[in-house]
């Protein structure tokens, strides 16, 4: 098919054909298991049509202590926590016009190719920026429970001097140790914006992969790995100026682990379509494109205190007011059972570079 017609067009064949062209950054996303598929999450909104927003039993740990075995002391019986947790289904659309497409834009190129290819990076781009408002959001919860992830989650050496303000040799296992202690080989990844990589690669602290080429020649490819886990560089991740006579940049960078987060493509009943239009500007034909995703992080309940409509947008994703802590749902705020933050394996650190 290389003609971009509505007669023609193939809306559930574009679909496979998009879903085959390689994303770069979803795919290092899964393969350092940072995304993980949620089969509860796929039947809860699956099964109830129109469903965007559902709450989910997580299910807690053994705890408590044992009595002493000693034939005269009775034995104790205690029961699990069941905790709640609140998932919600973004949804986003887009559509793009042209006039005469397939031969200005396409130059000759088969459409189904060219396309595709921007349209699937176009959706890569759009969904690593939700996944940042999802974790801007999460690092802006307040509550004391709620606090303990932030501030345990948080490892900011901006406030220290000359190189130490920098990411260096001990940062990331530092931060990833403050946030989860023992179980830090959970985590297998972080995003950093090229300011940071270029300081680490300036210390010989970023070990690119590498690959042979079909001539036999070595060569790097564009995945590093930092302390052994897998970085990517993105100069998409936050930046921010502090004023001051001593002004500076502060680069957070997000350190992932395995399961960091839930994650399921909902899908739309029409993916994409098309639509022609063959008066306006002697003819134009459009192409609309929409998904529906699940970004649910783990031990961490989406709250929906502050969503105006069925979907939530960027900044309702960024507001601290619409995440909290998983806990077990009781009606009163002192004496709720909360999940352990340790168990959460998402960090980031903030530096000067």
């Amino acid at each position: 098919m290389s003609k971009f017609d509505a007669k023609t067009f193939n809306g559930e064949a574009f679909g496979k054909y998009v879903e085959r062209i390689p994303k770069l950054k979803r795919n290092e996303l899964l393969k350092s298991g940072v995304l993980r598929a949620n089969s509860e999450i796929r039947s809860a909104f699956s099964s109830q049509s129109g469903t965007a927003y559902a709450t989910l039993p997580m299910f807690g740990l053994l705890d408590g202590e044992p009595v002493n075995y000693d034939g005269g002391t009775d034995i104790t019986a205690t029961g699990t926590t069941t905790y709640e947790r609140s998932v919600v289904v973004v949804g986003r659309a887009k559509a793009w016009t042209e006039r005469d497409f397939s031969e200005d834009i396409t130059g000759g190129v088969k459409f189904m190719d060219n396309v595709a290819q921007q349209v699937s990076r176009y959706w890569d781009d759009i969904n690593q920026g939700i996944l940042l408002s999802i974790l801007k959001g999460i690092f802006s919860m307040t509550g004391a429970k709620n606090l303990e992830f932030v501030n345990n989650h948080t490892l900011n050496i901006t406030s220290l001097t000359g190189d130490a303000a920098l990411a260096g040799p001990t940062t990331l296992n530092s931060a990833i140790q403050k946030a989860s202690g023992d179980a830090k080989s959970r985590f297998t990844l972080a995003i950093m914006h090229s300011a940071v990589a270029t300081n680490l690669e300036n210390l010989n602290l970023l070990q690119y992969l590498k690959y042979t080429d079909a001539n036999g020649v070595q060569r790097d490819l564009q995945l590093a790995t930092w302390n052994g886990r897998t970085v990517l560089i993105d100069d998409s991740m936050p930046v921010e100026e502090v004023e001051g006579e001593d002004g500076y940049t502060t680069y957070t960078t997000y350190v992932l682990g395995n399961g960091a987060f839930d994650y399921e493509d909902i899908g739309a009943r029409v993916p994409f379509e098309m639509a022609r239009d063959p008066k306006t500007n002697g003819g134009m034909d459009t192409l609309y494109s929409r998904q529906r995703l699940c970004f649910a992080p783990y031990g961490i309940s989406y709250t929906k205190a502050s969503q105006a409509s069925l979907s939530p947008t960027n900044a309702e994703l960024e507001n601290g007011a619409n995440w909290s802590l998983v806990h077990d749902g009781n009606s009163v705020a002192a004496n709720r059972k909360y999940i352990d933050h340790k168990a959460i394996p998402i960090a980031r650190i903030i530096s000067r570079g």
